[in-house]
């Protein structure tokens, strides 16, 4: 790990010149990638584990490769060209904690890529477990009328709309510059006749709608936590993460509004991350369903209707 940190600097051109001139295949970058994040000890929290898969990611997906294809890819000889490429990625992961989301303007979520710039969360909710799951078994039959509410680049509107092809799908998004990047995300998967894109404060623009199922992934970070995250973060936009003191600013609205955007047999579903202590600690007497989840995560609950216009009629 010292070595590689001190005979490699990222912000040296004679390294460069270097690394450009000897590392002459794709699986020499994908290395030199993992062991540099590993020196400059970067963050994994954007839907990789750790720097290999994330560098197989970044090297492959920069030069147009897929992601997964086969280990022989590896032994490839990269043109000069493409090898400059790779040392600038590297080294913006690296020294700027740019994560490769950003990089690349891409992030795969539920099995698909979706285009995702600065102004947008990196899609990594875990979510993503309800909709292959068809949020069984809480809804009691497909849903016809779907909203995602806080979208950001869209993928879990998207995400539903595979799941539930029947069913109609509204996202909406405060920031203008995230329901852009939704509408292209929708315009790029031939949605548009099953999704509509709206922009507007939470509930601002849906007077008069119902759905059978609001998922909502809205700002959830207190303030303890935004100040103390990893410089990665501090890449996304803060309008998708912060959240008051508690973290809880906009869940308190969602709680109170959604009953009347709901059908009687409705489900809410929520993401509040670390939040979820200070929800249960508000809201000790409502029944909130917290599914574990296979592959990570936490902070989601369920919690029906009913039980909204029990506690907020």
């Amino acid at each position: 790990m010292a070595l590689i940190d001190s005979a490699v600097n990222l912000s040296s051109t004679d390294d460069q010149t270097d690394c450009i001139e000897h590392f002459t295949r794709l699986g020499d970058w994908v290395r030199f990638a993992a062991s540099a994040m590993d020196a400059h000890q970067v963050f994994f929290g954007h839907g990789f584990e750790s720097g290999w898969d994330e560098s197989v990611f970044l090297c492959l997906r920069a030069l147009d490769l897929d992601w997964d294809a086969p280990p022989e890819v590896l032994s490839a000889t990269l043109l000069p060209r493409e090898r400059r490429l790779l040392w600038t990625l590297i080294g913006r992961r690296c020294l700027e904690r740019i994560p490769t989301a950003y990089l690349l303007e891409e992030a795969w979520f539920c099995g698909e890529p979706y285009r995702v710039t600065h102004d947008v969360l990196i899609p990594r909710s875990p979510i993503a477990e309800l909709i292959e799951a068809r949020f069984s078994p809480w809804l009691p039959q497909s849903p016809n009328r779907i909203l995602d509410l806080c979208t950001g680049s869209g993928c879990i509107g998207i995400a539903m709309a595979r799941a539930f092809p029947d069913a109609s799908v509204d996202l909406s998004d405060l920031s203008d510059a995230a329901v852009s990047i939704a509408v292209d995300n929708v315009d790029q998967k031939d949605l548009g006749y099953q999704v509509r894109v709206l922009q507007g404060d939470l509930f601002a623009t849906l007077e008069g709608e119902q759905y059978d199922l609001i998922v909502a992934n809205p700002p959830y970070v207190d303030e303890d936590d935004l100040a103390t995250m990893p410089a990665e973060f501090h890449h996304e936009p803060r309008l998708g993460l912060a959240a008051g003191h508690d973290g809880l600013e906009l869940v308190h609205r969602i709680l109170r509004e959604a009953p009347q955007y709901l059908t009687d047999d409705g489900w809410l579903v929520c993401e509040v991350g670390n939040s979820f202590g200070a929800l249960t600690t508000a809201y000790p007497d409502m029944d909130l369903h917290w599914p574990d989840f296979e592959r990570g995560g936490h902070g989601v609950f369920l919690v029906s209707a009913a039980e909204l216009r029990l506690h907020f009629a």
